[in-house]
């Protein structure tokens, strides 16, 4: 799924939406202390109170929010794996009855539950639903839009949160004139904050792909290797900050640690001119050659394939790794480089950083920013240092 598939979906989850309908929602209540179920519950999501319906539309909507790679990853089953979560959620959208739908989600939670122990309480909630999307649309002098022919895409989404203590509160009671302890013994689910979810299957423009799942993980860049390999059986993912990470040790590999500015501007801009040249790809993605002819097209001497594979056997143990451009390429068009210093951090855009210089200036290291216009600093135009010197010389 890429961003566009992603948001199309997400966007469908609102109340009395006729382009989404969920049958059953089931709720299951895990202990912490003992990681057994305490409780669980089905319901016609149609039965539940509109409240409770927006409260659970927004709590699914934050499973499928977050930067594609850092927060949600579209991952690929485990192939021959002993009781394949794969086949669990297949054969659980595919069930005609409740019961049956049930038992499949129930044999997903025993998964979740084994060799794990829970900080908080936990509510996993499992949906299932349909679903569509029109073909396309026709306007007919300026009336509304009619849908025609739709795509309809049966999936099941799941959301993992956890419970917060009950508050502990002073009230004060207008009629009695006093003030009251006041202790709630229920615990909240903070379906706020997800710690964990997926949707199944994944959808590829108008395409069902059951070989994939979108994983979303709580916070960004931080997955949970337990879920994605034990529970759900998929394959591990790199996150978008492990790929800068591994791009930038691959580089220090074939170039060394030290690199002027000007030929880390070049390098960002040859991997910018990749991923505009290849826009219809969904993920542009960069092998150990398409690295030797970015550092090349960059200006960097001395680059051959031999040294940029060898970089990547060191660096990943896999010479035909690929890395996706859009995870190692900053944002382009914001101040997304960040330069840190002992003194003061500065945020600058790739393309304005050849206008910076580390230099040796009055016997000290400097950095040196190349201006068209003066400086303004909180409203007071700074005076140029030529301008400054011959100042104090008249004033001597």
């Amino acid at each position: 799924m890429n961003k566009k598939d992603i948001a199309n979906i997400r966007k469908q989850f609102k109340v009395n939406n006729d382009l989404l309908k969920l049958n059953e929602i089931f709720n299951v209540y895990i202990m912490k202390e003992s990681s057994d179920i305490y409780h669980h519950q089905s319901t016609p999501f149609e039965m539940l109170e509109v409240e409770q319906q927006e409260l659970f539309m927004a709590n699914f909507k934050k499973v499928l929010t977050g930067q594609l790679d850092e927060k949600v990853f579209e991952l690929k089953f485990q192939r021959d794996v002993e009781n394949s979560s794969q086949l669990i959620l297949h054969q659980g959208l595919l069930s005609p009855e409740t019961e049956d739908w049930k038992e499949q989600m129930l044999k997903l939670v025993e998964k979740m539950l084994k060799d794990k122990q829970y900080e908080m309480d936990i509510v996993v909630t499992f949906i299932r639903g349909e679903y569509r999307k029109p073909m396309k649309r026709q306007s007919e002098e300026g009336e509304e839009s009619e849908k025609n022919t739709v795509y309809s895409h049966p999936f099941i989404l799941c959301s993992m949160n956890k419970t917060l203590d009950p508050k502990k509160e002073l009230l004060f009671d207008y009629v009695e004139k006093e003030f009251k302890y006041n202790f709630v013994v229920d615990p909240i689910i903070n379906l706020n904050a997800p710690i964990s979810g997926f949707l199944f299957p994944c959808f590829t423009e108008n395409a069902a792909d059951v070989n994939h799942i979108l994983y979303s993980a709580g916070k960004a860049n931080e997955l949970n290797y337990h879920f994605i390999e034990e529970v759900l059986n998929a394959e591990e993912a790199m996150t978008a900050g492990e790929d800068k990470i591994v791009f930038e040790e691959i580089v220090k590999k074939v170039v060394g640690d030290q690199i002027d500015t000007a030929t880390l501007s070049n390098v960002y801009e040859e991997i910018n001119r990749v991923v505009e040249e290849n826009e219809e790809e969904d993920v542009p993605k960069l092998d150990y050659k398409d690295v030797e002819k970015v550092l090349k097209n960059s200006g960097i001497e001395d680059v051959d394939t031999e040294k940029v594979e060898t970089a990547f056997k060191r660096v990943i143990d896999d010479e035909s790794y690929e890395l996706k451009a859009s995870s190692i390429m900053p944002k382009y068009n914001s101040k997304s480089i960040k330069i840190k210093t002992k003194i003061a951090d500065i945020s600058i855009s790739p393309q304005d950083l050849r206008y910076v210089r580390q230099i040796q200036f009055d016997g000290k290291l400097s950095l040196m920013i190349e201006v068209e216009e003066n400086t303004v600093i909180e409203g007071f135009e700074v005076i140029p240092e030529v301008l400054f010197e011959k100042k104090q010389e008249n004033e001597e």
